[in-house]
C-alpha cells in the first residue's frame, strides 16, 4: 500500500513538472507571426508623462531588422527604454524558456490569457515576465517584464484592427530611479523641475508612442 502511495505522488509531481515545461500554444502561435517579420520601418510620435518633466512632442523615423536592435532617425536626440520598443519580443524569446497559466483576465476591454514567462538560462536579461495574450486575434496585448537590473516595465499595446500584429501605441510604464534613464539626455527642449524631481518618494513615468506608416517585410 506504501509503494502504491509513493507511485502516485511520483506520478502526480512528475506530471505538473512536464505540463510546467510545455511552453504555451497560444503564445507559441503569436510567436510565429512574430518571427514571420523580416523587418519593418515606421514614423514614431513621442510624448513624456512624467510629473517633473515638460517636453514637447518629439518624432522619429524607426528601422527594425530581424536579430538587430532598433534603430531611430530624428531631428532631434531621443532616448526612450529598450524594453518598451521590443515590438518584436526577440530579446524575450532569446533564450530558452518555460510558460504557467495564469488564467483569464480584461485588458482594455479584451478578455486576455495571462501567463507567466519564466527564463531557463542564466543568460536571460530578466527573472519573469507576464504576458496577457488576445487569443482570437493572435497578438500580445500587455507585456511586464521584470528585469535584473533595469526593474519592471509595464507595456500596453492597442492595434488598428484586428489583423494587426504590430501596434499603433504603446504606453510604458517604468520606474525611472530603477532603470537609470538619464533624464538629462532625453531630448533636446525637455525642461525637468529638479525640486520636484528630488521630493518624489518614487519617480515613475509613462512614455506614449504613437506608431503609424508600417511598411512590414
Amino acid at each position: 500500500m506504501k509503494q502504491k502511495l509513493l507511485f502516485f505522488i511520483y506520478l502526480f509531481v512528475g506530471l505538473n513538472f512536464v505540463i510546467a515545461q510545455e511552453i504555451d500554444k497560444d503564445l507559441l502561435l503569436i510567436k510565429e507571426r512574430l518571427d514571420s517579420i523580416q523587418g519593418f520601418q515606421a514614423k514614431m510620435q513621442l510624448d513624456v508623462d512624467i510629473n517633473f518633466i515638460n517636453m514637447p512632442t518629439k518624432y522619429a523615423d524607426i528601422y527594425f531588422e530581424k536579430g538587430k536592435a532598433m534603430q531611430f532617425e530624428s531631428e532631434d536626440f531621443i532616448m526612450v527604454p529598450k524594453r518598451g520598443l521590443d515590438l518584436s519580443m526577440q530579446q524575450l524569446f532569446k533564450y530558452p524558456f518555460i510558460t504557467v497559466n495564469r488564467g483569464v483576465e480584461e485588458v482594455s476591454g479584451v478578455q486576455a490569457k495571462k501567463i507567466n514567462i519564466i527564463p531557463t538560462d542564466k543568460k536571460a536579461d530578466f527573472a519573469i515576465a507576464t504576458l496577457w495574450l488576445d487569443t482570437s486575434s493572435k497578438r500580445i496585448k500587455q507585456s511586464e517584464i521584470s528585469t535584473k537590473k533595469d526593474g519592471t516595465f509595464t507595456v500596453l499595446m492597442d492595434y488598428n484592427d484586428t489583423e494587426d500584429i504590430l501596434p499603433k501605441e504603446v504606453i510604458i510604464s517604468f520606474e525611472i530611479e530603477k532603470i537609470k534613464l538619464p533624464i538629462q539626455y532625453l531630448a533636446k527642449n525637455m525642461e525637468v523641475d529638479k525640486k520636484e524631481m528630488r521630493e518624489m518618494d518614487v519617480k515613475s513615468g509613462k512614455i506614449i508612442l504613437k506608431i503609424n506608416d508600417y511598411k512590414i517585410q
